[in-house]
């Protein structure tokens, strides 16, 4: 585990793999979420759940690192929020008929 501010990240490894890579990994994990969150803390985490697995999923896949650029992943969730909005609005400006 390891505690940034308030936080405490848990990870679960064996024993070949790296302890130390497994830290940096949490780290860049805290630094993505802040950078989306800004100061990130549990309540962000807690309402925010799956804007955080998502952030989680675009780092790593398969429990490997997937991209090790922050602005890539950055980028990738901010299309994605995008996205979802253009999708409310589209749904919302629809009118759903009962037949």
């Amino acid at each position: 585990y390891y505690r940034y501010a308030s936080l405490y990240f848990c990870c679960a490894i064996e024993d070949q793999d790296n302890e130390l890579i497994t830290l940096e990994i949490i780290h860049r994990y805290v630094e993505l979420l802040d950078k989306y969150f800004g100061s990130v803390c549990e309540l962000d985490i807690i309402f925010n759940f799956e804007k955080a697995y998502f952030i989680l999923d675009e780092f790593l896949l398969g429990g490997e690192v997937q991209e090790t650029s922050k602005k890539n992943v950055l980028k990738a969730i901010e299309q994605a929020d995008l996205l979802q909005e253009v999708s409310k609005s589209n749904f919302s400006g629809q009118s759903v008929s009962m037949v």
